[in-house]
C-alpha cells in the first residue's frame, strides 16, 4: 500500500514541478511583452495597472476609484 501512495505522491510532485516550469515560462513571456511595449514608448507600470483594473469587477473598480478620489481630495491632490 505504501508503494502506491509513494507513487501517487511522486506523480503529484512531478506535476507541480512541470506546472512551476510552465509558470516560469509564461512569466518570462509576459516580461518580454512589457519590454516590447516599453521599447515602442508605452509605460509598463501603467499597463500593469490597467491589466489589474481590467481583472476587477466593475463595481469593485468603481468603489476603489471613489475611495482613491476621496483620499486625494483629503490630501489636496485633486
Amino acid at each position: 500500500m505504501a508503494d502506491a501512495t509513494d507513487d501517487r505522491l511522486r506523480l503529484l510532485i512531478e506535476r507541480i514541478e512541470r506546472l512551476e516550469e510552465e509558470k516560469k515560462g509564461i512569466a518570462d513571456d509576459i516580461r518580454d511583452v512589457y519590454a516590447e511595449a516599453k521599447a515602442v514608448g508605452y509605460d509598463p507600470k501603467i499597463m500593469r495597472q490597467v491589466v489589474r483594473l481590467r481583472k476587477m469587477d466593475a463595481n469593485d473598480r468603481s468603489e476603489q476609484e471613489m475611495i482613491l478620489d476621496t483620499y486625494k481630495n483629503a490630501l489636496g491632490m485633486a
